[in-house]
């Protein structure tokens, strides 16, 4: 498809992070963007006050006019439902439709492109990979899965030298890519609705490895997670084996953690760790990887690393004062979960934890159900909110009163409860730690519980 011929833009479900970047992209190169989301968000009120026009009925006399032109592409995202009446009518009668994954891998196909996948840590990863190689003068463009705090976006328009993409795995998008660098992350299984068995899930990987072009030709694999054989073309990473790259040594200095980078040639000494968790010591080791292999400068490196101011909704800390403290995080996953809560009692030992955790998918909530109870069972308090649906309908018997029951925390410590009944419950909670855990819609109490905090704790 030749965008040069395309004029018009209307994007269902534009509030996405996936969606969003892509709206911004067309908007920036001057053309004229449109969109529909349900909701409207912090996100969709930044695309307002960049020009993009957003509507937030399901109603189709609210269209514009060009939708069915020629020179008008619908893009959508899988996540948006069969009955909605705006997708049923632009089915039916606008000329060009594409898929988001679809309309990224056009963007791509012909140019030099990095890819990041897996289940967990692709946005910290390429985000981190972003800032190295704007700090370090690179000529790109960078389509991020989150928001960078350094440029409050998740597009980065510097060039296009490399094109940097993460390769969502869900509905096989990252299948629609050929990128010339890629890297995985992670295989922890997710998203059970599209893969339902592991072997699934490492068949789609392996065909996404397979799917790697000239020049460069490789694929940045982490050891201690990656279960598949790849070809000869993989480079290994690692934050506990002696691989072509690896970190080590992770230490203190003066209430700031420091670590030890290897490379094939050399050793890269005291790096700052620019985000806790020994999580993202994995993901910081392969964005350092990818840098090597690219030849960007160390010194530029170690620059980028010290100014990495992180990614929203990524280990957030809103609210510290001597006594208390506010971390939002969009962890779904049980091994995120995990990974978050380890963090937070070795960065903050003995300290009582309140986790407020809403449940994203009814189909992972079950699948998971037995993860999830042991991870909130690290919790020292509980508020467990009502499953955020997404794009799904429930599934009877699962709830969150369920994972409740099997969670191993007394039962006046734990508790289900709605949204708006949040702030009134922790007002009642005795705590040193809140966190809000969850990808659904549970970013809205962020700024609430923000101000709670300040009013109450100064």
């Amino acid at each position: 498809m030749n965008f040069n011929y395309i004029k018009y833009f209307y994007f269902i479900g534009i509030g996405g992070i996936g969606m969003s970047s892509l709206a911004r992209y067309f908007h920036r190169t001057g053309k004229i963007v449109h969109g529909h989301d349900k909701n409207r968000t912090f996100l969709t009120k930044e695309l307002e006050k960049e020009g993009i026009l957003i509507n937030y009925y399901d109603s189709i006399e609210i269209l514009p006019e060009w939708v069915t032109s020629n020179k008008c592409l619908i893009i959508y995202t899988p996540a948006i439902p069969s009955n909605h009446k705006q997708w049923t009518f632009l089915k039916k009668h606008a000329k060009n439709i594409k898929k988001r994954s679809q309309i990224l891998a056009i963007i791509t196909k012909n140019e030099t492109c990095i890819a990041i996948g897996g289940t967990h840590g692709k946005t910290t990863t390429s985000i981190l990979l972003c800032h190295i190689l704007y700090v370090s003068g690179v000529s790109f463009t960078a389509f991020l899965g989150g928001i960078s705090e350094n440029y409050n976006s998740n597009i980065i328009l510097n060039g296009k030298k490399f094109f940097l993409v993460e390769a969502d795995e869900f509905d096989h998008s990252f299948l629609y890519l050929y990128p010339n660098i890629a890297c995985i992350t992670s295989l922890d299984q997710d998203h059970i609705d599209i893969y339902p068995k592991k072997e699934d899930l490492k068949k789609a990987y392996i065909n996404f490895s397979n799917k790697i072009k000239k020049p460069y030709k490789k694929i940045f694999l982490c050891k201690e997670d990656i279960d598949i054989f790849l070809e000869k073309n993989a480079i290994y990473y690692s934050i506990t084996e002696k691989e072509s790259y690896y970190s080590n040594y992770l230490h203190v200095e003066e209430n700031k953690w420091y670590f030890d980078f290897h490379t094939p040639e050399e050793i890269w000494k005291s790096l700052p760790l620019p985000i806790p968790g020994k999580h993202n010591l994995k993901n910081i080791t392969a964005a350092l990887a990818i840098s090597d292999y690219l030849k960007i400068d160390r010194k530029k490196i170690r620059k980028a690393l010290s100014s990495f101011r992180g990614i929203k909704r990524r280990y957030s800390i809103h609210y510290q004062s001597k006594n208390k403290i506010y971390i939002d995080d969009y962890a779904h996953h049980p091994t995120e979960i995990n990974a978050l809560i380890d963090t937070i009692r070795e960065s903050f030992p003995n300290k009582v934890i309140l986790g407020i955790f809403q449940p994203h998918l009814f189909s992972r909530t079950k699948f998971f159900e037995d993860s999830f109870a042991e991870s909130l069972g690290k919790l020292d308090i509980l508020i467990l909110l009502d499953i955020y649906p997404a794009r799904e309908f429930p599934i009877y018997g699962v709830n969150s009163e369920r994972i409740l029951e099997k969670v191993k925390i007394s039962y006046e410590h734990k508790e289900v409860s709605s949204i708006s009944k949040v702030l009134e419950k922790i007002g009642k909670k005795n705590f040193d730690i809140i966190l809000t855990i969850g990808a659904g819609n549970i970013d809205t109490l962020i700024f609430s519980i923000k101000e709670f905090m300040h009013k109450r704790y100064g």
